[in-house]
């Protein structure tokens, strides 16, 4: 046994003077601590299911997916049309309020107005459209004619006439010209006349109109039972009877063409304005002569269905021509809006454009068609 011992002893013995064998990954706690700090953490639950959406999102159809753009834009026309809406709303009661004010209320409203459309008038004379291919009046030059047109109402009310303050403020206007420093220009002196003919002059036969034109309307059963505070029956004139009409067809007539030419139109007016059609223009000159002959024979002003039925076509045609007129000068200059002067409409010149001319034609006509036909 002893031999045995022994024998087991120095065979061990080589076997311990190996080194020691490292031991295993599990009993090395310096060895887990890298693994440990690799091993990746497990995301929260609220990632996760973002995650899953975004990938869920990746397989839904393309329509679907454009759903929410339309969306937006359908908000957006939406809120578009809300602005529209109430500034429109606004813009007619107090024009209206102003119109059956009449006098310095109604005139200076027009001047108001008269100074905001000369201001982006001129601006669009300056648009790179238009002035790449003419040389536009100096920026001095155009707020001059802003403020004379803006006068021109004024003036209006107070002479009775406008012709001379015309005449003189376009000398001046020509003279400014000529003896500015540089090389003037004959396009600059057009685009500054016709400025102060479009948007003074014309807008001031609304004075003469509304103002001018003081004679009482005797047969209009509406200023019997009129407030003597307000005025009495003497307050309801030719003039504000012309001038209600002549507003309320006019807004009809783009009410009525707006319409018309949204569900039944196709056929093209003309180039300046695609979105025009003929029959959203007849749509609209029907209105304009329902409306007018109605407003006549409630307010018992014109007398005659000829003469009322004229006053509507001659409403029509200067609204429509005005508004043509503008979307030249707006073409020209590459915009859309003259301006952005009101939310949901633009400019000013964009709100008015149908009653530039208007206003000339309907003191014309009372003044010379009418005696023709019998008030």
């Amino acid at each position: 046994m002893a031999a045995a011992h022994l024998e087991l002893r120095h065979c061990a013995a080589p076997l311990l003077s190996f080194p020691p064998l490292p031991p295993p990954p599990s009993s090395n706690p310096s060895l887990l601590l890298p693994l440990r700090r690799r091993a990746p953490s497990l995301p929260p639950l609220r990632l996760i299911l973002r995650r899953s959406s975004l990938s869920a999102a990746a397989f839904i159809p393309s329509s679907a997916a454009a759903s929410d753009p339309d969306k937006l834009l359908e908000k957006k026309k939406g809120s578009q049309l809300r602005k529209r809406v109430i500034f429109g709303l606004g813009i007619g009661f107090g024009a209206g309020g102003a119109v059956l004010a009449g006098g310095w209320v109604f005139t200076l409203l027009i001047a108001a107005a008269v100074l905001a459309a000369a201001r982006e008038y001129f601006e669009l004379v300056r648009s790179r459209g238009i002035s790449e291919g003419m040389t536009p009046p100096p920026r001095y030059v155009s707020r001059v004619c802003s403020v004379i047109c803006a006068l021109m109402p004024i003036l209006t009310l107070y002479f009775g006439h406008i012709d001379v303050s015309v005449t003189s403020s376009t000398f001046l206007v020509a003279i400014a010209l000529i003896l500015q420093r540089g090389n003037p220009r004959f396009a600059q002196l057009s685009s500054a006349v016709f400025g102060l003919f479009y948007c003074g002059y014309l807008p001031c036969f609304w004075v003469k109109l509304r103002c001018g034109l003081a004679a009482p309307a005797l047969n209009t059963k509406l200023a019997h039972c009129w407030p003597v505070v307000l005025g009495g029956p003497a307050h309801w004139t030719v003039g504000l009877v012309a001038t209600f009409i002549s507003i309320s067809s006019i807004i009809a007539a783009d009410t009525f063409a707006f319409l018309g030419g949204k569900a039944f139109g196709s056929t093209p007016l003309t180039n300046i304005s695609p979105k025009k059609t003929l029959e959203g223009a007849f749509a609209g000159l029907t209105g304009c002569i329902i409306v007018t002959v109605l407003l006549a024979k409630v307010l018992c002003w014109p007398t005659s269905l000829i003469s009322a039925t004229a006053f509507g076509v001659l409403n029509f045609v200067g609204s429509l021509f005005g508004d043509l007129i503008e979307s030249m000068i707006k073409r020209d200059a590459g915009v859309k809006d003259s301006g952005s002067l009101i939310p949901g409409h633009g400019g000013i010149l964009d709100r008015v454009d149908s009653y530039v001319f208007t206003g000339a034609l309907c003191y014309s006509f009372v003044k010379i068609a009418l005696p023709l036909f019998g008030v």
